[in-house]
């Protein structure tokens, strides 16, 4: 049985980290309002930007870009994996690589090649220390991702995707919807799906009645092409920002139930303390008993 002294410095030491894990899980939680804030000001832009590809795309008719090519044979898969830059977050990391490594099984399984683009430090080591093909990583930017960062990501694969190293590339990332919950999500980025153009066609006339008639300037063709790109830059930001949101959530939830499980570990270092203690009293009465029997014999 351990003693009154090991006892209270365990108790010491864990109430320690309950102290660290209460302040992780009240700063993951003001990251959250903010990550949150930041994915509901994306959201109106990226809607807009939608609908403007999807009226440009209807007025250019039928069009022939690199980024809308779809290839008859898909021989190369780029996957984009999206996880953080730290740990400490339950699952949040492993559920990712976890489905990215599946998919890649599963392409594998079909005769195709599969490379890798990450983002975050977890995913980049993973994947290094497994030896796969890792052809790009970006790091140090998982809590408070920037456009920029978004660009720098769309702009390899989109460039990838167009000299033909690959012939698809898909997101694998966290996606937010609580603090409790964040599903594993794999969106497909290129080559550009048709259904999300024509899906939001069919929005947009509903939403005016008809369709509506515009003035382009450039030639509706030139418009899209610059727009391509910006919609996979969007859809990667989205992407980056549901993490950055999912990460805090994971964070905030594994925090408190660190903080649970110390409190609850104390109460039971606590009374075995409290146990120990009255049976170190016990044994001292006995041995003053003890004593004065012999003496007085």
């Amino acid at each position: 049985m351990a003693s009154t002294q090991d006892l209270k410095r365990r108790v010491r030491s864990i109430s320690n980290t309950r102290k660290l894990t209460k302040a992780m899980e009240l700063v993951a939680s003001a990251r959250l309002r903010r990550s949150q804030m930041r994915i509901e000001a994306m959201r109106p832009y990226a809607d807009r930007m939608l609908e403007l590809m999807a009226g440009t795309a209807q007025a250019a008719g039928a069009v022939r870009l690199p980024l809308l090519e779809r290839r008859e044979e898909v021989k190369t898969v780029a996957i984009v994996a999206v996880t953080g830059d730290r740990g400490l977050a339950g699952a949040f990391n492993a559920q990712v690589l976890r489905r990215s490594f599946a998919l890649m099984r599963e392409e594998q399984a079909a005769g195709r090649e599969v490379k890798f683009f990450t983002a975050g430090k977890k995913a980049q080591s993973t994947v290094r220390f497994r030896g796969l093909n890792l052809v790009q990583a970006w790091t140090g930017f998982s809590d408070k991702p920037a456009y920029t960062d978004a660009q720098a990501i769309a702009h390899a694969v989109a460039e990838a995707y167009v000299n033909g190293d690959v012939d698809r590339v898909v997101c694998v990332y966290n996606s937010f919807a609580s603090a409790l919950v964040q599903t594993v999500t794999v969106g497909e980025i290129l080559p550009i799906p048709i259904d999300v153009l024509e899906a939001t066609k069919e929005e947009d006339e509903a939403a005016h009645a008809g369709p509506v008639d515009f003035f382009f300037e450039p030639e509706p063709k030139q418009i899209l092409e610059r727009l391509l790109p910006v919609y996979v830059e969007t859809e990667i930001y989205r992407a980056l920002l549901e993490s950055a949101a999912s990460e805090q959530g994971a964070r905030m939830t594994a925090m408190r139930n660190a903080s649970k499980a110390a409190g609850e570990l104390i109460d039971t270092l606590t009374l075995a303390m409290n146990r120990a203690r009255q049976s170190e009293i016990t044994q001292e009465i006995l041995e003053v008993v003890a004593g004065a029997d012999a003496l007085s014999g």
